[in-house]
């Protein structure tokens, strides 16, 4: 894909949407979380308005704190992917699966088989896993980072090698002369380290981009080094252009230091946009996910603006004379914007009806808002594109790819269709099979 064009993934998870409460939404069915035929659907959408990629994140435990929330990821990402690649055409997919709870013989035979599947959309968002509520349910406990990262850089390296096993032609398939394979070009890859080892070969020939795509998510040290090496997109959670523009540089030096090109590596900021044809309605769509959930948030939101909130506070403006004097708090990242909402004049209601606790930004109004603030995000080189976070994926796939999309092809910021049909060539990202010779 040509380098001025922007990238656009979506998250996909439970059915409902990104926000916990979005199995309550009146044109949702609540019974999606085990409707694999609803998710096929959403991906549907997304492949409608030509993203790139769908993105899966993973826990291995469950992800709910209250009765009335949700649980925000899919019964199991890899069978997911499954069922999606044989319903859609172009859309590639990346999985969350962890290096620590996985052996790199499973994960390279599971994410080969479905790059093959798929005809080469699969990627792998290869993260270590930090919640000792996933290590106990593998009958382990929550190991330093130190050993995190170290097993991480074993296991996606194996996993490589593992994926080059089998040579690109390896697979003769000659009738007449009845030769399948030729052995000489499946070779054990005879590797271990101080974590995790593999014999090999994995049995299963290229797919048609290779191998899968490597995805992180991270900011640390030494997610940045695992970014660096092996990474083609990395998932960023970031509030701010400035704070988007350091992070997408720290990764692209990362990648320099080990000795890659910087623009093979594709950097993406989170979006939750809230869409409709006037800001007030936009509010109240945002709304029904926020109120069941709202007076958790008044104390939260209080938090974050440096003074204390109550439920009676909910439909009043925050008073002049606090306003005139606070600052953004520094913990928290999100403050800054929800300030900057409160100086407009909102209600405690409205500010929390703009997403301001949500995980990412959410740009709130017309379709051109959001176009608007993608537009600059990416023309200020704060981002390669995003990966966007629906409200309610029965309805805000739809509003975004009708209405944002349409408004970035005019613009010339996105593309009009599928110039391939490999997840590898989606991003821009080089061939590759196997380990990347250029790392030791």
């Amino acid at each position: 894909m040509p380098q001025n064009k922007m990238l656009i993934g979506m998250q996909l998870g439970n059915g409902y949407g990104a926000q916990t409460t979005a199995w309550r939404a009146d044109d949702v069915d609540p019974y999606n979380y085990t409707n694999m035929n609803a998710l096929v659907r959403y991906a549907q959408k997304a492949e409608r308005g030509k993203f790139q990629f769908l993105f899966f994140p993973d826990f291995p435990n469950l992800s709910i704190s209250s009765p009335k929330e949700s649980p925000q990821l899919t019964l199991d990402p890899f069978i997911t992917m499954a069922a999606i690649a044989r319903e859609t055409e172009n859309i590639g997919m990346a999985s969350t699966a962890s290096t620590q709870w996985n052996e790199p013989y499973t994960l390279a035979r599971q994410l080969k088989a479905l790059d093959v599947m798929s005809g080469g959309r699969i990627g792998w968002n290869a993260v270590t896993g930090s919640d000792p509520r996933g290590a106990a349910n593998f009958g382990q406990e929550m190991q330093s980072s130190e050993d995190r990262y170290s097993r991480a850089h074993e296991v996606i390296q194996i996993t490589q090698a593992l994926w080059g096993s089998w040579e690109k032609d390896a697979w003769v398939v000659d009738k007449e002369s009845g030769i399948f394979a030729d052995l000489n070009k499946i070779k054990p890859i005879n590797l271990g380290g101080n974590y995790v080892a593999s014999a090999g070969p994995l049995p299963i020939p290229p797919s048609k981009q290779g191998q899968p795509v490597i995805f992180h998510a991270g900011g640390s040290p030494n997610s940045l080094t695992i970014s660096g090496r092996y990474a083609n997109a990395v998932i960023g959670a970031t509030f701010t252009i400035e704070d988007s523009i350091r992070q997408r540089q720290m990764v692209r030096e990362a990648a320099e230091q080990a000795g890659r090109n910087p623009d093979e590596i594709k950097f993406f900021a989170g979006i939750m946009p809230n869409i409709a044809t006037t800001k007030r309605e936009a509010l109240d769509h945002r709304g029904q996910f926020v109120e069941p959930n709202i007076l958790q948030r008044v104390s939260y939101l209080g938090m974050m603006l440096g003074t204390t909130l109550t439920p009676e506070d909910l439909d009043e403006p925050l008073p002049q004379s606090f306003l005139d004097h606070a600052r953004p708090n520094p913990s928290d990242p999100r403050s800054a914007k929800a300030l900057e909402i409160a100086r407009e004049g909102w209600t405690v209601r409205d500010i929390l009806y703009h997403g301001v606790i949500d995980y990412h930004p959410s740009p709130t109004g017309t379709a051109q808002v959001t176009a608007d603030h993608m537009q600059e995000w990416f023309e200020a080189g704060a981002v390669d594109g995003f990966w966007f976070s629906p409200n309610s994926y029965e309805h805000d796939i739809d509003t975004f790819v009708d209405g944002v999309v349409p408004i970035l092809q005019e613009r010339g910021l996105f593309h009009t269709d599928y110039e391939t049909d490999t997840l590898r060539g989606h991003l821009g990202a080089p061939q590759q099979y196997g380990l990347d010779p250029r790392l030791s």
